[in-house]
């Protein structure tokens, strides 16, 4: 059994900032990735921004030079640093693990946060 943890979310005013966070623990040899993907109502979930177990990271263009994507390997751990928020970035912020749970197997599993709701007023 594999849990992410996420917190973080709110209301903020456009301009302001936010950080979530999310912490994965459970049935998990190794970590590939972790990432932070979103979705508005009425509109696809969308990748935010990813990060790899060495570090490489990948960023939606809306969100580049705003948001930065962190990880505490240590702790399992992946922060999403949010700044120069706009009202269309208002979402649920879904947290995504990618992972090993096995030693003997390189078979790669996913997994989902519940959501964290962001909201953004004008």
């Amino acid at each position: 059994q594999v849990q992410l943890m996420e917190s973080g979310g709110g209301l903020v005013q456009a301009g302001g900032s936010l950080r979530l966070s999310c912490a994965a623990s459970g049935s998990i040899f190794s970590i590939n990735a972790m990432g932070w993907y979103r979705q508005a109502p009425g509109k696809q979930r969308e990748l935010v921004a990813t990060i790899t177990s060495g570090g490489d990271t990948n960023y939606a263009d809306s969100v580049k030079g705003r948001f930065t994507i962190s990880r505490d390997n240590a702790k399992n751990t992946v922060y999403l640093q949010m700044t120069s928020l706009k009202p269309e970035d208002t979402a649920v912020y879904y947290c995504h693990l990618r992972y090993r749970q096995y030693s003997y197997s390189y078979m790669l599993y996913n997994y989902w946060g519940q959501g964290t709701q962001v909201t953004v007023s004008s």
